[in-house]
């Protein structure tokens, strides 16, 4: 794989790297000479040197920050702009020395270290380097006065800022939604709702998005590329707890900095919890619901000087109860009707998973940090379900027999996912530049195994069926960015990303032999299957700001290839595409300082999932056969979006969107007819291709209000309208239109005694399928919903509520929360195909109560891990602490 990188693609690496580094060499500014023609290097030569200390103990402060800024002339504005002179850490005992500086001017020092005020002194080398002695013969050179270019000074005094004067943290009463024209936040740890649960939870209730109860995410009826702590994930929303989520973020319209997979549905970015707070913090929570399910995690955090280290642990039990039903009618190529099938079924799961995270930071200096990262997800569930089929046969119109069955299951599932991080980051003098470059892995398997058991009218067990399935996946990404103001108002942004994964898939079907009393291997219905995906990518961005008006532009180019191989049938298939181009475009207005406008266009790709190629046939349910398509290519789709949004003040906020998208190469999911050689029947097979297109288009409404400091409402309506061309096989051009709205309701209010309550409520109309794009999915391999012009899914809506009361000064907290109030959150859909109308509905664990607890401690203390001597402590002794 490493060969491929070198040979194919180093070109592309090495051109975007070239820019990456050359341009920090024409952005600096010009060194110039002195007024009175003294070189520049030679007035280099002063240094201030002093102390940074506790304005209450006198005790020297480590690690402090400690910058001096002076004026310098800019050739690009030419303008006198401020720029960083000189800066460091102070030495463990609070002591700093700034060198090679230069003597002429008057200068800001700049002094901060967490938890205290930060401080600002004007300073000077006096006679030698300002007013006139700076300019007589001597002054500010070697000779003219060792004090002129050599200063002390003296103790700089920090004073302790009032919040961490109090030993334990206490969490800031910020806003749980926040809004901005290029992304929303949800702040998760304040969604009491979705408290002991999973990330569904969490993402049910954020503005835009949608989690159907199989966990399947959408974004105004496409689904959006998932990002963990800003990077693509392996894992599924339903391995992610909903407490060690701090917050999500909601990108509509990713600009070219972003990977361009995700169709035109855009990108959730679920931000995991991790502090860097001087001593130590964190907090511990256990839960339990109504079905006897536990919840336990905690985190942690401590920093000392140059380390930070941080560590959460999560383990969840799930136990969940469904309830499911499907009706049939199937006719002939006339139009007759052949049978009627009546399904129902509940299926019942019982499992744990487990997740660990633990990472440290290693800060370098004040310019340079080094941050590693592991963590391990796992688990394991037992399935089991009784289906109930009733089958009615008709003959010349008329019904001619009945079949009834019942098909006992029971299966398990497990899964493991490890994953390692280092990411650099390199700040430069210059605000606001910065390197950064991590590398990402990730390695997760999973097996499974399934047994079936299907009687027939009573008579005993007729038939009986295994399945297994062994798989996993290596996923590997590269990525380094480039920040540089090169000038005020301008900015430019580079970078290049690396990302490879190989899977490899198993999976065997064997029927029950009588005489043999054993299970025998059925080939037709298995399929060994290993898969290759490589994208290699480079951006740049260019922006500029003005009073009124701003704009950004960038360009993203995209080699991307996938290869598969079907090993025991000796089949490939592969799709290459060496570059493609992703424009995007920004234009931000700011018509006063509370109404801002922005107009955005962006390309974005969606790829193929994995399930949706494999070419294997699932017949765990015999009503809903799929199976994939090897010979699908990625769809390319262009977005349009004018956004306005009225800062009315701080407690009122308003945003609203006008979107477009259209989708070429659409893949769409449609239904066909066959005979089946080994069940000996005509059966209904589910499979994927690509439509002609679709468009989508529609208006969104986001409100966030706050009365008395109490009341928080959060409101979000979207009313959208898709069309899709598509041409099934053999099958002439037909268009499907859909008109789907939705309502979105988050309320949180203080009650007296420090109680809070909260209610979110949800309702969303008849839904095409999916308009087209999508990344991420429920498995997580990329793509996800899929469209289809042969149905559409059922309105559903549902309530939430949870109280929360208070304990020790917030040090503590006691949630109850309730999910599905009215037991209303029944999902479904009505597919009409050639051969079949079908109507499916299903419903999970409705009405589910959960009872939290959380504490969350902390302690300021910049002495963590060393040991004091109270009986020789002395100033300049012990580290200054």
């Amino acid at each position: 794989m490493s060969s491929i990188i070198r040979t194919t693609y180093a070109p592309l690496l090495a051109f975007a790297y070239f820019f990456c580094f050359i341009s920090p060499v024409f952005a600096q500014f010009p060194q110039g000479g002195s007024p009175n023609g003294m070189n520049q290097a030679q007035m280099n030569i002063g240094r201030f040197y002093g102390k940074v200390v506790d304005e209450t103990t006198g005790k020297g402060i480590g690690y402090a920050s400690v910058q001096l800024v002076g004026m310098r002339y800019d050739s690009v504005t030419r303008k006198m702009e401020p720029v960083i002179l000189g800066g460091q850490l102070t030495l463990e005992n609070g002591d700093f020395s700034l060198e090679k500086l230069p003597i002429r001017g008057n200068f800001t020092l700049k002094v901060n270290f967490l938890g205290y005020a930060e401080m600002e002194q004007k300073v000077s080398f006096g006679d030698g380097g300002s007013g006139d002695g700076g300019n007589r013969p001597g002054g500010g050179r070697p000779g003219g006065g060792a004090g002129a270019i050599d200063k002390d000074i003296g103790n700089i005094k920090l004073a302790a800022t009032s919040s961490i004067l109090r030993e334990v943290t206490i969490l800031s009463e910020a806003s749980q939604v926040s809004l901005a024209l290029d992304k929303k936040v949800y702040r998760v740890d304040k969604d009491n709702v979705a408290a002991g649960g999973t990330a569904e939870d969490a993402l049910k209730n954020v503005p835009t998005l949608n989690v159907d109860i199989d966990g399947n995410l959408t974004m105004r009826n496409a689904a959006p590329q998932i990002f963990v702590d800003g990077r693509p994930t392996n894992l599924t929303l339903d391995q992610i707890p909903a407490d060690a989520i701090d917050n999500v973020e909601v990108i509509t319209n990713p600009s070219a900095k972003y990977d361009a997979s995700g169709g035109g549905s855009g990108i959730v970015n679920i931000v995991l919890k991790k502090e860097r707070r001087i001593g130590y913090n964190g907090s511990i929570r256990a839960g339990i619901d109504k079905r006897g399910r536990a919840n336990l995690s905690g985190d942690i955090n401590a920093r000392e000087g140059k380390v930070n280290g941080f560590l959460g642990l999560n383990l969840n039990q799930r136990r969940s109860i469904s309830s499911a039903g499907t009706t049939r009618t199937t006719n002939d190529f006339l139009g007759n009707t052949t049978s009627f099938t009546d399904q129902t079924n509940a299926p019942r799961t019982n499992g744990l998973f487990a997740m660990a995270r633990g990472g440290i930071d290693w800060f370098i200096n004040n310019r340079n940090t080094l941050t590693f990262t592991g963590n391990y997800h796992g688990g394991g569930f037992k399935n089991k379900d009784n289906l109930f089929k009733s089958e009615t046969f008709f003959k010349d119109t008329l019904p001619d027999y009945a079949l009834n069955s019942v098909r006992a299951s029971n299966g398990d599932r497990n899964f493991r996912n490890m994953g390692s991080q280092v990411l650099y980051k390199h700040l430069f003098p210059k605000a606001g530049k910065e390197l950064t470059a991590d590398f990402n892995y990730n390695r997760s398997t999973s097996n499974n195994e399934s047994f079936f058991a299907t009687t027939f009218d009573g008579n005993g067990i007729n038939s009986k069926e295994r399945q297994t399935g062994d798989g996993g996946n290596d996923f590997f990404t590269f990525q380094s960015d480039f920040v540089n103001p090169i000038a005020k108002g301008k900015k430019l942004e580079m970078g290049v990303r690396a990302a490879i994964r190989t899977y490899n898939s198993e999976n065997g079907n064997f029927v029950f032999n009588e005489a043999m009393n054993n299970y025998i291997y059925v080939p037709s219905f298995t399929d060994k299957y290993k898969y290759d995906d490589e994208v290699f990518a480079a951006y740049g961005t260019f922006s500029q700001s003005y009073t009124k008006w701003g704009y950004q532009l960038g360009l993203r180019a995209e080699s991307s290839k996938y290869a598969g191989t079907l090993i025991d049938r000796d089949t490939t298939f592969n799709n290459n595409f060496p570059i493609s181009l992703f424009p995007s475009t920004f234009v931000t207005y700011k018509l006063n300082d509370q109404d801002n406008m922005q107009l955005a266009y962006t390309r974005r790709i969606n790829r193929p999932n994995f399930f949706q190629l494999i070419p294997f046939a699932d017949f765990s349910d015999s009503l809903n056969l799929s199976t994939g398509n090897a010979n699908l290519l990625p769809e390319f789709a262009n977005s349009l979006e004018l956004s306005y949004q009225n800062i009315i003040n701080k407690q009122h906020n308003f945003l609203t969107s006008i979107y477009f998208k259209k989708s070429t190469n659409l893949i769409t999911r449609y239904t066909y007819s066959e005979y089946n050689d080994t069940l000996q029947r005509v059966i209904g097979v589910t499979t994927y291709q690509n439509a002609n297109s679709s468009i989508a288009y529609g208006v969104e409404f986001t409100i966030k209000n706050t009365f008395w400091k109490k009341l928080e409402i959060t409101s979000n309506l979207n009313f959208y309208n898709s069309v899709l061309d598509v041409t099934a096989e053999g099958n002439k051009t037909s268009k499907v239109e859909q008109f789907t709205w939705f309502v979105k309701e988050n309320i949180s209010y203080k009650l007296p005694k420090s109680f809070t309550i909260q209610l979110n409520g949800s309702y969303q109309s008849r839904t095409a399928f999916d308009t087209g794009g999508g990344g991420g999915g429920r498995h997580g391999w990329g793509g996800g919903a899929t469209s289809s012009a042969q149905g559409y899914s059922i309105p559903v809506w549902y309530v939430d509520a949870s109280l929360r009361k208070d304990f020790w000064n917030k040090k503590a907290s006691l949630t109850l929360n309730i999910q599905d109030i009215f037991r209303s959150r029944k999902t479904g859909s009505f597919t009409d195909s050639e051969l079949f109308e079908q109507e499916t509905w299903r419903r999970r664990d409705p009405q589910l109560y959960r009872l939290n607890f959380s504490y969350r401690f902390g302690k300021f203390d910049v002495s963590l891990f060393r040991r004091k001597n109270t009986r020789t402590e002395t100033e300049g002794m012990d580290g200054g602490f």
